[in-house]
Parts: structure tokens; sequence; C-alpha cells
């Protein structure tokens, strides 16, 4: 966005050639008078009013005139001036530039009218001291811009207006000898140059006297106040310092003789984050209040109201203040917390402190107890059961053995060992009887012998496979009780694995359970304080200025800002 540009102060610097020669370079120069007026009054081609009339008499011939023809032309081009229904701000900036080429206006329509005379648009924003250009000689003129006008070329007025009086010309005018009032008008605008700068010296001295009384009463006064409070009126407070940390052990609950020897390491930071969320709660502020007296301390009488609690606080106040006096900060790089406890008695504040680090401990040694406490015990109830179940089996094999009286299976394994005997006597009879009855005359008493023990070891071996027949058939017999037995025995083998299994998963628990195990290890104990910490006192009052110039500014350019936009 782009403001139009604002002349607040005026500064018309002259160079010291233009001050000693005086009335003689007006003279030397004189006033060129332009040939047509502004476009806002004439049209482009004719001439202008100025042009047509001769110029006015010089100040000593109208001395003593009561109506000249100069006058009246003048009076009319002001009447005329007044109904172009000019602003005031074009009026202002009309007296502006006359004042500036030394023109003796009367008023603001004056100061147009003796402007368009000299050939000025009095409501150009070109800025005339680029129209000054240097002589042929290589010199500068120092007069005025008005006699820096007069040697312009003739491109100012505009390339292909023909029919117009093109820049520089010189009019010749009448010279009066009559005597004349008026003062000389070098003086007269050196005196005005002086008014000028008396009026910027006057409004500069009234900005900068409101501007420091702005700044001591929004700034210097309230910095002021905020360092009395801190050098007098504040109650000094003393800290104490503590640091500690949270460690577990990586192999304390190994069953290995080397299981203590193994380092420990740092907890994670969850239980540190933990740890600092929890000492910086309102649970552990009303715990410290319940056991040391956190509020009954701040509502002392010996405080500044300011850091005092009120006669009964709530929860809420009183955790305002706990937030603000228990300073608590983890560092993740070094695994340590560090505390700050701030009080008006250092005493208190290391009661307080050694409360928290008790409060600290209790919470690290609960964080990981309920996970251990679940490990165990379903290891412990899993090896249980399995003990149960071994015991049982073992029951039952004992009460099958017990009333079968016997062993199934060594009855079965004998009966089967004397039919394998028996028939190998059988087959060893029966070859020996085939012997002798392949004789044409055999002995009769050795074939009947032979016969006979045949026939002995033919009725013992049917009477083994009878009792065999009887050990493997029926509800009761010897095969159905060695298949109880064999499923007691293997009921019981898998009740010592399960056992066995269960064992191993209860030894496992204990040692993550072990190395669940949360330790707070303090690296520095906290120390009563013998000076102050609290407040700082330079410290503060530097920090208010800062604060309070930093208000100042902001609101200060802000209200420039409006005022600008408001204005433009």
């Amino acid at each position: 966005m782009t403001t139009k540009p604002k002349a607040r102060k005026f500064r018309i610097k002259r160079s010291p050639s233009a001050t000693t020669e005086g009335p003689s370079a007006d003279r030397a120069h004189p006033p060129v008078r332009a040939a047509a007026d502004s476009p806002s009054n004439m049209q482009q081609g004719e001439e202008s009013p100025a042009a047509k009339r001769p110029d006015p008499a010089p100040a000593a011939a109208r001395t003593g005139e009561v109506a000249s023809a100069g006058e009246v032309s003048g009076e009319q081009d002001i009447d005329a001036i007044r109904r172009e229904g000019l602003t005031g701000r074009q009026l202002r900036m009309a007296r502006r530039v006359a004042q500036k080429h030394g023109l003796p206006a009367t008023s603001d329509f004056d100061a147009v009218r003796l402007l368009r005379e000299k050939g000025i648009d009095p409501f150009q924003r070109a800025n005339m001291l680029e129209l000054v250009v240097p002589q042929a000689g290589g010199e500068q003129r120092d007069g005025s811009p008005g006699d820096a006008l007069a040697q312009l070329p003739a491109q100012h007025g505009g390339a292909g207006s023909e029919g117009r009086v093109q820049l520089p010309q010189t009019i010749p005018t009448g010279k009066q000898s009559l005597p004349s009032t008026e003062l000389n008008p070098m003086e007269r605008r050196m005196r005005e140059i002086s008014d000028i700068q008396r009026d910027i010296t006057h409004r500069r001295r009234k900005k900068m006297g409101l501007l420091v009384v702005r700044l001591a009463f929004f700034v210097m006064i309230p910095t002021l106040l905020a360092g009395y409070y801190f050098y007098k009126v504040a109650t000094p407070m003393y800290a104490t310092d503590s640091q500690f940390l949270i460690i577990q052990s990586e192999g304390g609950g190994s069953a290995s003789p080397f299981g203590g020897m193994l380092p420990t390491q740092f907890a994670n930071s969850a239980d540190s984050i933990a740890t600092q969320a929890y000492l910086q709660s309102k649970d552990a502020m009303v715990r410290l209040d319940d056991d040391a007296g956190f509020k009954a301390h701040f509502t002392d009488e010996s405080i500044d109201p300011i850091q005092r609690l009120n006669a009964d606080p709530t929860n809420e106040e009183a955790y305002k203040l706990y937030k603000k006096n228990i300073k608590i900060g983890y560092d993740p790089t070094e695994g340590v917390i560090r505390m700050e406890v701030i009080a008006a008695d250092p005493e208190v504040a290391t009661v307080f402190s050694e409360r928290l680090l008790q409060y600290a401990e209790e919470r690290v040694n609960s964080l990981s107890q309920a996970k251990r406490e679940d490990g165990m015990r379903d290891a412990q109830s899993g090896y249980e059961k399995a003990l149960e179940a071994r015991r049982t089996a073992q029951q039952r094999l004992i009460e099958l053995q017990v009333a079968n009286g016997v062993d199934p299976e060594a009855v079965i394994a004998a009966i089967r060992s004397q039919i394998t005997n028996y028939e190998t006597l059988l087959i060893e009879k029966q070859l020996e009887l085939a012997a002798l009855l392949d004789n044409a005359r055999p002995n009769r008493a050795k074939v009947e012998g032979a016969q006979g023990d045949v026939r002995r070891l033919q009725n013992q071996l049917d009477q083994l496979n009878g009792r065999m027949s009887s050990a493997t058939e029926g509800t009761n017999s010897l095969a159905k009780q060695a298949v109880t037995l064999q499923l007691a025995q293997a009921d019981l083998v898998n009740a010592d694995a399960n056992l066995q299994l269960a064992q191993t998963g209860m030894e496992q628990a204990r040692v993550e359970a072990g190395r669940q195990v949360r330790y707070l290890t303090v690296a520095v104990r906290p120390v009563a304080s013998e000076e102050p910490s609290y407040p700082r006192k330079f410290e503060n009052t530097i920090l208010a200025f800062l604060i309070f110039a930093g208000i100042y500014l902001m609101f200060s350019l802000t209200a420039s800002i409006l005022r600008e936009q408001v204005t433009s």
C-alpha cells in the first residue's frame, strides 16, 4: 500500500551565495511569467489572463495608489481562484510553495495567483530540486527554485504544445520610481524562515516532552514500582536442590552365581517421566500438605501478599503455587532428574525435598510391582497345577498296582516263556518219535515212551494256552490290567514333563520380576541453603523494564499505523 507523502516539517536550505547576493540576485534574474495557466484553469492553446495583462507595478510604484489596474486585476484573479473550489490542503500547499519561492502572498488565494504568474504549478507533486540545472559555465545558480524554473527547457510545457509561450522567456516590466514601504524581500524571507524554524523547534520540544511523559508513565514508573517490590517488599525465598536417577538391575534375579555381578543400567525414559509427572501432580501436593503442611507454610503472615496464599486456600490455588515453587526437570541424555524446592525457610525447603524424594522412591517401586506380581502369580499357579496333576497320576498308578497284586505284564511274559519252552520240547519229542517209527521193526517200548512224552507235552501246552487266553480275554484280564497300568505310567510321565516345564517357567518369571525392579538412587542430597535464592532483584527489574518497554513500543507502533491509515 502506497500512501501519499506529507510534509510535516519544513526545512528551507539556502546556499551562502544566495544570502550574500540579496536583492541583487533578484534584480539580475527577474521573475519569468508563464505563458499558460494551470491545466485545471485554462485550456491548452489559450493565453492566460496573466499573459494578456501588463505586469503589476513594483512595490515602490504601488505605494500610495488606491486601486491601480494591477490590483484590480489581482482581485479579479483571486475571485476566479476562489470560485475554483480548491481544498484547504491545496491552499496550504500553495502557501508553502509561495513561502519557499519568497513570494509576498497576503493569503492562500494570493499565493496561488502569484505562483501562476511565476509559471509554477502549486499543486505539482514533483520535487523542485530535480529541476535545477547547472549553468553553461559549470556553476549552479544559488537563487530560489523560481529562478531555476526560468532556465528550464521547453519540454516542460509538453511535447507538441504549439501556440504556448515556452520557457525560458522574460517579459519586460515597467520601472516605478515611487517610494515603497514594503520590506526587502530577502529580509522578509529570512524572517519567515526564522518563524518556521522557531515553530519547528517548538513543536519538536513539545513532542519530545510528550514522549518523555509517556515513557515515564508507561515504562519508568512501572519499572520503579517493580524494582521497589523486588528490593523492599518481596520475601526472600530459599531453594534446595537435589538430583536423583532411576536404575534397574540387568541380571540381579538370575539363578546364576554371577547374576549379582552383572552391571545395572538406567531405566527407560518412561519411568523417569512418570516419576516426574507424579512429583508435579496434585496428588503429590495433597500428600505433601498432609505430611509436612505445605499450605500452612505459605499462608504465614510473614510472606508478602503476592507470594502468600489466602487464609483458607483451595487445592487449586495451592496447586498453582506448588507448580511455581516445585521445579522438576528430566535430562534424557544423562537420565538424571533435577528437583528444586523453594520455600520461605531453608529448613522447610529441605523437609519438603526429602518428602518428595521419599514419594518418588515409593512411586518407582510401585511402577512395576503390578507387572511383577502378575507374572509371578501366573507362574506359581501353573506350577501348582502341574504338581497336582503329577501327584494324581502317581497315585492312580499305585492304586492299580495294589489292586492287581501282581504285575500283569510279568505274568503274561512268564506264560509266554513257558509256552515257548514247551513248544520247543514238543517239537523235539515229535522228531524223536518220527525217527523211531521210521525203523522197520521199531522198539515198541521206546515208541510208546516217545508217544507218551508227546502226549504229556501237548497237554501241558494246551493248559498254558488256556491260561493265556483267560489272561487276554474278559473284563478283568491280565491284558486289560496291563494296558491300564501302561496308561497310568504314561500319565505319570506326562505329569513329570509338565511339572518340569512349570518349574522352568516359574524360574524365568522370578528372573524377569527381578529385572523389573527399579531403584531410585539419590545423586545429590538436599542441603539447607544459607542465602536466599529468590527473588533475583536486578535481573527481575531489568526484565520488568524490557517487558513494559516492549508493550509500550507495540501499542505506539499500532497507534501510529492506525493514525496513518485513517489520515491518508
